[in-house]
């Protein structure tokens, strides 16, 4: 059976790479479960990977949709399965890779969504508000009342009826979870060094190209990465921005941590080699054909 292959782990792991060093061993192509790379113009902020860092495998789901637009889950989920049967009838594997959880399952799993008609624009509220706006609907409410996308995103659901189903939920595919991880304090070393890089690469070029669409994009006022720089609009230093993304893309990573965990049984995570990628890319290979042998 051509199963298919899910590669996660926190932000800035190594996850685009491997994709590409395994999808070149098994004959796969690469479909994106990343929330913020689904979006034209958003590139560098989302450490979007490149045409060259492609090798020439070919790669869906990036850039299907314009900043302004609003995408939901229940869109990706569509677009998700609908690729992976065209892959599969071609006689490819599939790679998915992303850090964006809910993605994930929604793509394989039997995770329920109801057509989003309606959407109401928050900008106006306070996380306090739109909690409180939650807790009259769903008064088990279990959402950090800092996490302003994960509060927008479930209020919006909970007015369209939105049908999910609970805990670990019934996989539809045949699949293998790839983990990537390392050590905590090398992660955020990893992820501090990522966002100077981004910086140096051309992130305010990028920013200042996409100063406009900040008036109607709900993306760039939510992701990491772009809505930190609204501060710097209001007058806020780039050395401020920065630390800023640092900072929220270590919480970011951490929240990855646990819902990957709480969320997927039977995930086999590998402790990235950096200094010998090759080695953790032939370890994953070799795990996933012992398992299909076994």
């Amino acid at each position: 059976m051509k199963n298919i292959i899910v590669i996660l782990g926190p932000t800035g792991v190594g996850k685009t790479k491997m994709s590409v060093e395994l999808a070149k061993k098994i004959n796969a192509e690469v479909i994106n479960a990343d929330s913020v790379q689904v979006y034209k113009k958003l590139n560098i902020g989302s450490g979007k990977v490149t045409k060259d860092e492609m090798e020439g495998v070919t790669h869906h789901l990036f850039d299907i949709v314009d900043a302004e637009s609003y995408y939901s889950v229940y869109d990706y989920q569509k677009n998700a399965r609908r690729k992976i049967d065209e892959i599969l009838k071609k006689g490819k594997r599939v790679i998915l890779v992303g850090g964006t959880g809910l993605y994930i399952k929604a793509a394989l799993y039997d995770y329920k969504f109801s057509k989003e008609d309606k959407h109401v624009n928050m900008d106006n509220y306070s996380n306090d508000e739109i909690y409180e706006m939650i807790k009259n609907i769903d008064k088990d409410i279990n959402i950090d009342k800092n996490n302003r996308q994960r509060l927008e995103r479930y209020y919006n659901r909970l007015i369209n009826n939105d049908v999910k189903s609970n805990g670990k939920d019934k996989c539809l595919y045949d699949i293998d979870l790839i983990g990537l991880t390392t050590e905590r304090n090398n992660l955020y070393n990893i992820i501090d060094k990522r966002v100077d890089s981004m910086f140096q690469n051309g992130l305010v070029d990028e920013i200042n190209s996409l100063k406009e669409d900040y008036k109607t994009s709900r993306v760039l006022n939510t992701a990491i990465g772009y809505k930190e720089f609204k501060d710097y609009f209001d007058g806020k230093s780039l050395e401020y921005v920065k630390d800023e993304i640092k900072k929220n893309s270590r919480h970011y990573a951490k929240r990855q941590y646990t819902f990957f965990n709480n969320q997927f049984d039977n995930i086999k995570w590998f402790d990235v080699n950096y200094k010998n990628f090759d080695k953790t890319a032939n370890d994953v290979y070799n795990y996933i054909r012992r398992v299909k042998d076994e």
